[in-house]
C-alpha cells in the first residue's frame, strides 16, 4: 500500500534562483507542499507542476529568471512562477504567456494554491510526514536562519523594500526554535541571513517572547547571544555596521559566535555614499573596524562594492582602493552598476562608461585579491578548525570559521585520515600554504562535536512536543 501510495503521490520540481533569502523561501514552500503529501523531484522530466522562484532585482537576473522560465515551460510546460521577479506579471506573461500562475515574493500561500490548482495534493498518513526541521536544499550540514523579511533603508539602487516590503522581524523564540531543530537534525552551521540583520526587531520594538521558560528580546545582540547556545556554528551576514553592532564582537572572541561579519558597505567615499543614500561617514567606521579587531583579533570581515555608480570619479574611487587598503577586508565581492527598474538611482546624472566601470572592477578585484593574499599568508602555520563540504579520493574540502559557503574560499585538507572524512564533519587542520583566495592544509585531528547526544535528544523531544502542541490546538 506504501508503494502504491509513493507512485501516486504527485511530482513537484524547483528552480530557485537569487540569493539565500529566496533559497529559504523555496526551502519553505517544499516543506509545505512535502508536509501534503507531494514527492519532490529534482529533474523537469516527470514533474506534474514545476515551480521557478526568481530573482528581479537587476536586469541580468530579470533576464535568467525569464531564461529559467522558458527552460521549464520547454521542458516540462506546467510552471508555478514566484518571487521578486514576480511582482512584474506582464513582463513573465509577455514573454512566457502560458505559465500557470504567477506570485511575487514570499507568498507561500498563493504558491501552495497554484501548485493544488495544477495538480491537487495525494493525502496519505504515510506521506504527510516530514521532518521537525523542514526541507532543505543546502547541504544536511548548515542551513540559512532567516530572521526578517523586507528592510526599512531606502538605498537609491535598490528596490527591495519595493519587492519585499519594510521590516518585519520574527519574533526571537519563533526563529530560536527552528534554530533548535535544525541543530537536532545535524545542523553544524547555522548562516544568519536577512536584508538588514543588525536592523532585527526594530519593527517589534524588541519585544520578549519565551523560549524555554526565559524571555529573549527580539534584539541583534539577544538573538546572536541565545544562537550562540546551541552549539552549532553561527554566521552573520548581511550586517550594517550600527554602533550596537559593537556589543556582538565579544561574543565572536568568547567562540559563542564565529569571527565573522557579512557588511555590504559599497562605497567609501562620502558623496558616493551620499548618492546612494547610505551612511556616509566612512572614517567613524574604519575606527569601529580598528576597534573590533583589537577585541577579537582573528575577525573576518567580507563585504560588496558597487564600482561605476552614476557620477563616481575617478578621484572618489582611487578613495576607494585607499579604504579598502587600510579596512584590510578580507574578501570582497565587486558589482559594476546597472540600472534597476523603479530605483531612484536610474535618474542621477553622469552615467559612467562601461569601459570604465569595467576597468575600475578589474582594479578594484586586484586590489583586493592582494589583501587578500597577504591575509590569508599571515595564517600558514596555524591550526585551525574546519568545517568538511565535499570528500573525494585526494582529501577533504573545507572551510574556516573566516569563510562561508559559496562565496569565500576553501580550504583544501589532505594528510593521514583525510579520505575518510565525511561532510559536516568538524575536524582540526595545520595551515601550510596560501594563495589570493584559498588555503592547503594536513588533518590534525577529528573535532568532537560541541552539541551532545543528550542535547540532541532534549532538542529533538522539546520540537515534538512543539508539534504535538500545535497539532493538538
Amino acid at each position: 500500500m506504501r508503494n502504491a501510495a509513493a507512485r501516486s503521490a504527485p511530482k513537484v520540481g524547483i528552480v530557485s534562483l537569487g540569493c539565500a533569502k529566496a533559497l529559504v523561501d523555496s526551502e519553505r514552500i517544499l516543506t509545505r507542499l512535502s508536509a501534503e503529501g507531494y514527492e519532490i523531484t529534482g529533474s523537469f522530466e516527470g514533474a506534474d507542476v514545476v515551480i521557478v522562484n526568481t530573482c528581479g532585482f537587476l536586469d541580468s537576473a530579470r533576464a535568467e529568471s525569464l531564461e529559467a522560465i522558458g527552460e521549464a515551460m520547454a521542458r516540462n510546460g506546467r510552471v508555478v512562477v514566484t518571487g521578486c521577479m514576480g511582482i512584474d506579471e506582464s513582463s513573465i506573461r509577455d514573454a512566457h504567456p502560458n505559465v500557470l500562475a504567477v506570485t511575487g515574493p514570499h507568498q507561500y500561500e498563493a504558491v501552495v494554491n497554484a501548485v493544488h490548482e495544477a495538480v491537487p495534493p495525494a493525502h496519505d498518513p504515510f506521506l504527510d510526514l516530514v521532518p521537525p526541521e523542514g526541507l532543505h536544499l543546502t547541504p544536511r550540514h548548515y542551513a540559512f536562519l532567516k530572521i526578517s523579511e523586507g528592510c526599512n533603508n531606502k538605498c537609491s539602487f535598490c528596490i527591495i523594500p519595493a519587492l519585499r516590503g519594510k521590516l518585519n522581524s520574527r519574533p526571537a523564540a519563533d526563529v530560536l526554535g527552528e534554530a533548535e531543530r535544525l541543530v537536532a537534525a545535524g545542523v553544524k552551521e547555522l548562516l544568519v541571513i536577512s536584508q538588514d540583520t543588525s536592523a532585527y526587531g526594530l519593527d517589534l520594538k524588541y519585544a520578549t517572547s519565551d523560549w524555554h521558560g526565559r524571555p529573549v528580546a527580539a534584539r541583534f545582540l539577544d538573538l546572536a547571544a541565545a544562537l550562540g547556545e546551541l552549539g552549532a556554528w553561527v554566521r552573520l551576514h548581511y550586517v550594517y555596521p550600527y554602533p550596537h553592532v559593537d556589543a556582538v564582537i565579544p561574543l565572536m572572541e568568547e567562540g559563542k559566535i564565529l569571527p565573522y561579519l557579512d557588511i555590504p558597505f559599497q562605497h567609501a567615499h562620502p558623496d558616493v555614499l551620499r548618492a546612494m543614500r547610505r551612511p556616509a561617514d566612512q572614517e567613524k567606521v574604519l575606527e569601529r573596524i580598528e576597534g573590533w579587531r583589537k577585541v577579537c583579533p582573528d575577525l573576518a570581515i567580507r563585504s560588496t562594492f558597487i564600482v561605476g555608480f552614476p557620477g563616481e570619479t575617478e578621484e572618489q574611487f582611487e578613495y576607494l582602493l585607499d579604504w579598502v587598503e587600510e579596512a584590510q577586508i578580507d574578501r570582497a565581492g565587486a558589482f559594476k552598476y546597472e540600472d534597476v527598474a523603479g530605483a531612484a538611482s536610474n535618474a542621477l546624472p553622469d552615467q559612467v562608461d562601461a569601459d570604465e566601470k569595467q576597468d575600475r572592477w578589474e582594479r578594484l578585484m586586484e586590489a583586493q585579491m592582494e589583501i587578500s593574499r597577504r591575509r590569508l599568508a599571515a595564517k600558514i602555520g596555524r591550526i585551525v578548525e574546519v568545517i568538511v563540504d565535499e570528500v573525494d579520493d585526494e582529501g577533504a574540502v573545507g572551510r574556516t570559521k573566516w569563510d562561508a559557503p559559496e562565496v569565500d574560499g576553501c580550504i583544501f585538507v589532505g594528510g593521514d585520515g583525510a579520505t575518510d572524512l565525511q561532510p559536516g564533519d568538524i575536524v582540526r587542520a595545520r595551515i601550510d600554504e596560501a594563495d589570493e583566495t584559498d588555503l592547503w592544509g594536513t588533518l590534525v585531528a577529528k573535532c568532537a562535536w560541541r552539541h551532545s547526544v543528550k542535547d540532541s535528544i532534549w532538542s529533538m523531544t522539546s520540537a515534538i512536543r512543539h508539534n504535538m502542541g500545535r497539532n493538538h490546538n
